[in-house]
């Protein structure tokens, strides 16, 4: 089986309120799957649902090949948005006591410990109180008790909050780290630029329903356009421009580049290559910039909630 985590048909309802309206995904063994929408769009639900702190009304969740079932709690890691470390608690009798519910022996949630400890230089944290910590520093300890017992799945749920860019880079980086050491990581996030960086496949809830799923990498294939980012320069540049004009669909462009070029955006239709357009605009100008413009995550998230 090459899905780690299956939802079928998942349906939640509060009343008269539909939180998850027939929601079905896949996650692959060894992938970080981004799980987007907008505030309200039922994310958290479906999160609470796969770490059995509620229960579907239609549908199931299978891990690993089995439906859910009480013992499967070891096996997943969960980082709330909502933090849930006990504020007057030391910060080492709280993360053994936390790792040792997760069926960590004393010793072995020690070992571990220390290990992360020392990974992330907050060894002289053991004494203190998580009243104590900012918010990022709460947020290591938080990090670290959630993968502590190496489980299947990780859940993250916006992991950066609460970080400076050095310490959410950090963090980055062991995610990263931990899937490319066999974790499967559910990664849910506003942070449109996290999810460029991180996620092999996205799924998108919006008012309930699930609208776009997929490879990120196919997903962006079919949001492209065939419009090329592009920078000349030309002792000319009217001509020039008079002369593409009539040969090509001339839009506006906005990037930013080093000379003093004439900037435009060209989009070709299918019958013309990227290769016929580089050809072409040889025999007209100096190019400085030639690049293809690619839908980033947050495009595809903005223009598929607007569609919906």
């Amino acid at each position: 089986m090459n899905d780690l985590l299956v939802a079928d048909s998942v349906s939640k309802s509060y009343g008269n309120f539909k939180a998850l309206n027939e929601v079905s995904i896949a996650v692959p063994k060894g992938s970080i799957f981004g799980l987007l929408g907008p505030n309200g769009a039922g994310k958290t639900t479906l999160i609470r649902i796969i770490n059995q702190i509620t229960m579907p009304d239609e549908g199931t969740v299978a891990l690993d090949g089995q439906f859910l079932r009480a013992e499967h709690i070891k096996d997943i890691g969960y980082l709330p948005e909502e933090r849930g470390l006990y504020k007057s608690m030391k910060v080492g009798e709280q993360a053994l006591y936390l790792a040792q519910l997760k069926g960590l022996s004393k010793v072995e949630a020690k070992k571990r410990l220390k290990y992360w400890f020392d990974k992330l230089e907050i060894g002289d944290w053991w004494n203190k109180k998580i009243q104590e910590l900012s918010k990022g520093q709460a947020q290591k300890i938080q990090f670290v008790v959630t993968v502590l017992h190496k489980p299947k799945l990780l859940i993250f749920d916006e992991p950066f909050s609460g970080f400076d860019p050095i310490n959410a880079n950090l963090i980055k980086d062991e995610i990263l780290q931990l899937r490319n050491e066999g974790a499967t990581v559910i990664f849910s996030t506003h942070r449109m630029e996290s999810v460029e960086e991180l996620c092999d496949h996205i799924a998108l809830i919006h008012k309930s329903n699930k609208i776009l799923d997929g490879r990120l990498n196919d997903i962006k294939r079919k949001f492209k356009t065939n419009t090329f980012e592009i920078g000349l320069q030309s002792q000319d540049p009217n001509k020039i421009m008079s002369e593409i004009k009539e040969n090509f669909e001339v839009l506006p462009a906005t990037f930013k580049n080093l000379h003093d070029d004439i900037k435009i955006n060209i989009k070709i239709d299918a019958s013309t290559s990227p290769n016929d357009l580089l050809s072409y605009l040889m025999t007209k100008a100096e190019i400085h910039h030639f690049v293809e413009v690619l839908p980033s995550a947050n495009d595809i998230f903005i223009e598929t909630v607007k569609n919906n």
